[in-house]
C-alpha cells in the first residue's frame, strides 16, 4: 500500500521520537522507491558487478536506521538523507574494490537520462566523490543538488523541496553543477 505524502511526514515524525513502528512501516512505504532508484543508479555498471540494488539500499537503511538525531522533515528530506548514505556506500564499495585488486581499476556507474554529467556516461565514483568535495568547499548547495539527484535519483521538483527552492534554481543549478564537474572529472578510461 502506497502511503500519502502526509502519512510519510508522520511516519518519519513518530520515527524521530522514537517510535520505531512508525520506522518499519516506513520502511515498507518507501523501500519498493528506494530500491527503485538504487537499481537505476547500478543499472549501468560491469558486467559481475557484486553491489547490488537490495545490498545498497539495505545497507543505505541500516545507515538512516543508525541516525538518532535526525529530526526528519519529509519524504524529500529522507531521500536527501538516503542520497548522502548510497554515496557514502558507493564510494566505500570503489575503495575496497580498488584496494584488493590492487589494479588501478575503479567502479563505474551510469549516469543516464537527465542525469547525465559526461558524454560518456561512465563517472568514476571515487573521482565524482573528490570532485564534489571540492564543489562542496566553494558552493556547498550544489554539491547537495548533485548528491540528490545522481546517488538518489530525486526529480528536480523533489530535490527542489528538499532543498527549499524553486525547481527553476534546481534547474539553473543542475546545468552549472554538471557543466563545472564535466571540467573536473577525468575524461576517457
Amino acid at each position: 500500500m502506497i502511503l500519502a505524502r502526509l502519512d510519510i511526514s508522520t511516519l518519519l515524525q513518530a520515527w524521530s521520537a522514537g517510535d520505531r513502528d512508525a520506522a518499519e512501516q516506513l520502511v515498507s512505504a518507501l523501500y519498493p522507491e528506494l530500491r527503485r532508484r538504487a537499481a537505476a543508479r547500478l543499472r549501468g555498471e560491469r558486467p559481475g558487478h557484486t553491489l547490488q540494488p537490495t545490498a545498497l539500499v539495505n545497507e543505505a537503511y541500516l545507515r538512516l536506521a543508525a541516525q538518532r538525531r535526525v529530526a526528519w522533515k519529509n519524504r524529500e528530506h529522507f531521500l536527501a538523507i538516503a542520497a548522502q548514505m548510497m554515496r557514502r556506500i558507493l564510494v566505500d564499495h570503489a575503495r575496497r574494490r580498488k584496494m584488493v585488486k590492487r589494479s588501478g581499476q575503479w567502479l563505474r556507474v551510469s549516469m543516464h537520462d537527465d542525469a547525465a554529467i559526461t558524454e560518456s556516461s561512465d563517472v568514476d565514483v571515487l573521482a565524482l566523490d573528490a570532485a564534489l568535495s571540492r564543489l562542496a568547499a566553494f558552493d556547498p548547495q550544489k554539491s547537495r543538488l548533485v548528491e540528490m539527484r545522481y546517488f538518489s535519483g530525486m526529480s528536480v521538483d523533489e530535490t527542489a523541496a528538499a532543498m527549499g527552492v524553486s525547481p527553476a534554481t534546481i534547474d539553473r543549478e543542475w546545468r552549472a553543477a554538471r557543466a563545472w564537474l564535466q571540467n573536473e572529472l577525468p575524461h576517457g578510461s
